[in-house]
């Protein structure tokens, strides 16, 4: 065995009084050096997360996975696994890919394949409803004949969790919010106008929430491609019937041919048995040549799904839109009012300024007479009456005359 000794040069360096006893300075790690080393690096994206497995025949168990071994099973990019996550905040979303539909509506989080759906746990208890009504579903439908793929029931199902949430919501919202307005319109207080703005702010935010999912459905229905790529039932049985087929072809091959020194099928090991990356990628390219043709003729099935949800979809968005229009027609109301309080203490302030104006006049001419001087009107006592009698008159003929033209103007009311 051989001896593993230090260097001469290197037993002549001293060891700093700061390193652990776990290192050594002749090349070789000690793995109680913590930090340093494979076993002490903590691997991102290893912790597991709990799912909730329920299959085809309604059975359903909670099981944990790690975002790898996900990876691995479902088939998808790591990117889609960002729509689940309930720490980002990403919008409605349906993705159809080759061995998988990423549902994201919601609280419903979910990855639907062909023969199991893995439904992401949430602490609101949405999960736990999807969870149990389906297994229903499935068990209910399990003696009936029904042509539903599982994938598409599902779907269905999410669709309509979602659709039932946000139509309620919505009722919710009207019958809260349409006797706040008529408060508001017959008296207009701070409080009632803090109400309101508080309602139309969660108003908006739904709005959002449910012009999300329409767009997305609707986008969905346009794109024969995508609707598609959500059939995994039948991928999975055409994938499965083209392995047979090609299986069998490869033991043709390896029976006839390698036993007559033949070439060995590049599809083919040394021993005979088909490589399964090449059968993969052989069946991926014979559906891309094959869907191109096959695409638009079978879709109609899922296509009338959607169809039935975007209709209550777009009806539970048009509630909010008549919502939105009745709070702004509201909001003109009031504002129509506001303004004709405002015109009322134009008028009466003009009404005012020009009675200030006449009360001024009479005014001057009391100040006039109240000077100290010497003149023949105050010899008579009644010429002080006749004064009174005529600048009252006068300033209410001034008066009579700012009316006038007031209204001939139309500031005044007829």
């Amino acid at each position: 065995m051989e001896d593993r000794r230090t260097p001469p040069f290197l037993a002549s360096i001293p060891k700093p009084a700061s390193s652990p006893e776990g290192v050594r300075f002749d090349g070789v790690v000690n793995p109680s050096f913590h930090g340093f080393g494979a076993s002490g690096l903590k691997k991102r994206g290893q912790s597991g997360r709990s799912w909730i497995q329920i299959d085809s025949s309604g059975n359903s168990q909670v099981i944990t996975l790690d975002k790898i071994a996900l990876l691995r099973r479902c088939g998808l990019p790591s990117r889609d696994f960002r729509l689940l996550d309930p720490v980002f905040v990403y919008p409605s979303t349906i993705l159809g890919r080759e061995n998988a539909i990423v549902v994201s509506l919601e609280q419903v989080r979910c990855i639907i394949m062909a023969d199991e759906v893995l439904l992401m746990r949430s602490s609101d208890g949405s999960s736990t409803h999807y969870e149990s009504e389906l297994c229903q579903r499935l068990r209910r439908m399990k003696d009936q004949n029904d042509d539903l793929p599982f994938e598409f029931k599902a779907l269905e199902l999410a669709l309509e969790l979602v659709s039932a949430s946000l139509d309620s919501q919505v009722t919710e919202l009207e019958v809260e919010i349409y006797p706040v307005l008529e408060e508001l319109a017959s008296s207009i207080s701070t409080t009632n106008l803090e109400h309101v703005r508080r309602l139309k702010s969660h108003l908006l935010a739904l709005t959002h929430r449910v012009q999300k999912v329409h767009d997305e459905i609707e986008q969905l229905m346009d794109d024969d491609g995508d609707m598609a790529e959500m059939y995994l039932t039948e991928k999975k049985e055409r994938m499965e019937a083209y392995l047979s087929t090609d299986r069998y072809l490869n033991n043709i091959q390896s029976g006839n041919w390698v036993s007559q020194s033949a070439p060995v099928s590049p599809t083919c090991s040394s021993t005979g048995q088909p490589e399964k990356g090449s059968s993969n990628m052989s069946f991926s390219k014979h559906e891309s040549s094959r869907g191109s043709s096959t695409r638009g003729r079978h879709v109609e099935e899922l296509e009338m799904l959607l169809e039935a949800y975007f209709v209550g979809i777009d009806n539970t968005l048009s509630k909010l839109l008549s919502l939105k229009e009745y709070i702004d027609d509201t909001e003109d109301f009031i504002n129509i009012k506001l303004d004709n309080v405002r015109n009322q203490l134009i008028q009466f302030e003009l009404l005012l300024a020009a009675a200030t104006f006449v009360v001024t006049l009479f005014a001057v001419v009391t100040g006039v007479f109240g000077m100290n001087f010497e003149d023949s009107v105050f010899d008579t006592a009644s010429n002080f009456n006749w004064v009174l009698i005529i600048s009252s008159i006068s300033c209410a003929v001034i008066y009579s005359c700012f009316l006038l033209y007031f209204k001939h103007k139309k500031l005044l009311p007829t």
